[in-house]
C-alpha cells in the first residue's frame, strides 16, 4: 500500500520551519501542552520515566516536568535539529526504538495525525510502556482547517476543472478511539476540543501553517504549480464563506485527545456477557411492581 503522507518531506518542512524561527509559529503546541499539563494534573500518580514522541518541540516535555509527576523525560525525535540537551534519540520516523516495557508514561502531541501507520506506532508505543503504564495523545482532528479546505477545492475545481489533495484528511473522534482498542490500550478514552483561531485573511493562514511545517505532505499532492490568480481566488471564496462581521477570517483546528492504558490485571474490566447476578427481565419486572 502507497503510504499518504511524505515522512520524509514532513521532516524536512519541520527542520526549515525550526531554523526560520518564526516567533509565535508554536502557539498550537503550546496550547496542546497546556492542556497535556491540565490532564495530568487529574492523574493522582507518579510516573518515574516518561516519553515525548515526535513532538518537535520541548514543550511536552517541560510540561511534564512542570506537573512535578515525572522524574525522567526522554524525548524520541525523527531529527537531531529537534533535540536539544534533554535525554534524548533519534528514531526513524513511526518507530518507537526503547526497550519494550521501559515506560510508565509516553506522551505524543500533534504528530498521530502524520503518520501513515497509527496503529502500528501506537502499538510500538504501548509496548514500550510498563504494564498499566499511560498514554496521552493528543492529534490534528476532524474539522481541522475545514474552512481551507473547502475553500481551496472551490477556487481548483472553478478554475481548473478539478481538484488534487491540498489539505491532509483528519480522523473523526470515535475512529480515533477505536485505534487505541486495536493497538491493544486499556481503558480507551477519546474526547475532541476545538480552537477556532481568526486571522486577517487566507495568506496570513498559510504564513502559519508554513512557520510550523505544517503545509502539504501527502503523496497524492499535485505537482504541478498553480496560478497566482488560483490563490486569489480561494483567498476570496475563503473570506465571502468564513469572515466574521470584522472582516477576519475563522481557522478552526481540532484536538482529539487520546487516553488508554497498557494492559495490568488490576485494571476495571467490563462483565462477562452472561455473569450478571440479576437479569434485565427481573429487573424490568421489579420496577413494574
Amino acid at each position: 500500500m502507497n503510504p499518504t503522507f511524505d515522512t520524509v518531506l514532513l521532516t524536512e518542512r519541520r527542520r526549515r520551519a525550526l531554523a526560520q524561527g518564526v516567533h509565535g509559529a508554536d502557539f498550537l503546541m503550546n496550547r496542546a501542552a497546556d492542556d497535556l499539563g491540565e490532564r495530568m494534573a487529574t492523574v493522582e500518580r507518579r510516573f518515574p520515566t516518561a516519553a515525548t514522541v515526535f513532538c518537535t518541540t520541548n514543550a511536552a516535555a517541560r510540561m511534564l516536568r512542570a506537573s512535578g509527576k515525572v522524574d525522567h523525560v526522554i524525548r524520541v525525535e525523527a531529527d537531531a535539529a529537534f533535540l536539544g540537551d534533554d535525554d534524548t534519540v533519534v528514531a526513524e520516523p513511526e518507530t518507537v526504538p526503547l526497550e519494550p516495557a521501559s515506560l510508565d508514561l509516553a506522551v505524543s502531541l500533534l504528530a498521530l495525525q502524520d503518520v501513515n501507520d497509527v496503529p502500528g506506532l501506537l502499538i510500538q508505543i504501548r509496548r514500550a510502556l510498563r504494564p498499566d503504564g499511560l498514554f496521552l495523545g493528543a492529534l490534528a482532528g476532524q474539522g481541522t482547517l475545514s474552512e481551507l479546505r473547502d475553500s481551496l477545492l472551490a477556487a481548483e475545481t472553478e478554475i481548473y476543472g478539478g481538484a488534487s489533495p491540498r489539505v491532509s484528511p483528519f480522523v473523526d473522534v470515535r475512529d480515533a478511539g477505536a485505534l487505541l482498542q486495536r493497538a491493544g490500550f486499556a481503558l480507551p478514552v477519546a474526547d475532541v476540543e476545538t480552537v477556532t483561531v481568526r486571522y486577517d485573511d487566507m495568506f496570513a493562514l498559510l504564513r502559519d501553517l508554513r512557520a510550523m511545517g505544517a503545509t502539504n505532505i501527502l503523496t497524492d499532492r499535485a505537482r504541478r504549480p498553480v496560478s497566482k490568480r488560483f490563490f486569489l481566488r480561494a483567498a476570496e471564496i475563503y473570506a465571502g464563506r468564513y469572515a466574521d462581521p470584522d472582516g477576519r477570517i475563522r481557522a478552526t483546528f481540532a484536538f482529539v485527545w487520546l487516553s488508554g492504558w497498557a494492559p495490568h490485571a488490576s485494571q476495571q474490566k467490563p462483565l462477562k456477557p452472561g455473569s450478571a447476578a440479576m437479569s434485565l427481565a427481573e429487573i424490568l419486572g421489579r420496577t413494574e411492581d
